[in-house]
């Protein structure tokens, strides 16, 4: 991490704290506490969340060594997907990303390319070294604590889709999302019923019909 971030990343999380603090004092106006770190850090974005189907049963048949390497292969295929579609890669948790965008279109559009690719890779390999993702993206208004980290009902429900409810090749979006984002040309949404309550509306894309030609050379 460069010196200049890691100064930006303390003074976010640094900021946030105080504030809390403050909202922790009994006397404390909450209201105007909360509509200070919403002005301080309240950001629209997209979120992505990864995972993938099947690790934890393929790491303890198969070991720790095989765990690693498929955490790697999976950042090899989807790091140069995610710079290629716009995304910024926050937060790696084990088999899990976390990426933000901008644009709910591009996030799409990263999801989509992100399953077609681990589906080329995969072809023609063994099940065990198959990387079967799933995908979950919520878009609104979240928290953003430098590169740290996103904090919304967004988030939640973009991790709950993704790392919970999807399966393999599957992509789950929110409402907010199916709301806003221009689907590219094939693409559909269609409506996904097992999805926990809480989330609300839940949407599976249908991306089968989808060529994304600018992500052609990605790999």
């Amino acid at each position: 991490m460069s010196f200049i971030r890691q100064i930006v990343s303390r003074a976010s999380t640094d900021r946030l704290e105080l504030l809390i603090e403050e909202r922790l004092n009994p006397k404390s106006d909450k209201a105007r506490v909360d509509k200070r770190i919403w002005n301080l850090f309240g950001e629209k974005w997209a979120v992505l969340y990864t995972d993938l189907s099947g690790f934890s049963r393929n790491a303890a048949e198969f070991g720790i060594i095989h765990f690693l390497q498929t955490i790697y292969e999976s950042h090899r295929l989807l790091v140069p997907v995610i710079q290629h579609g716009n995304g910024i890669l926050l937060k790696t948790e084990g088999d899990s990303l976390m990426v933000i965008y901008r644009s709910v279109d591009d996030a799409v559009r990263s999801a989509i390319a992100m399953q077609q690719c681990c589906q080329r890779h995969s072809k023609n390999l063994p099940a065990e070294d198959k990387v079967l993702l799933c995908v979950g993206i919520g878009y609104g208004d979240m928290l953003r604590i430098g590169d740290q980290d996103v904090f919304g009902e967004e988030v939640n429900a973009a991790c709950k889709l993704g790392e919970d409810t999807a399966k393999a090749h599957e992509i789950l979006i929110s409402s907010a999302v199916a709301n806003a984002v221009k689907l590219p040309k094939g693409a559909q949404v269609d409506t996904y019923s097992g999805a926990p309550g809480a989330i609300g509306p839940v949407f599976k894309l249908n991306y089968d019909n989808v060529v994304l030609r600018s992500y052609a050379s990605v790999k």
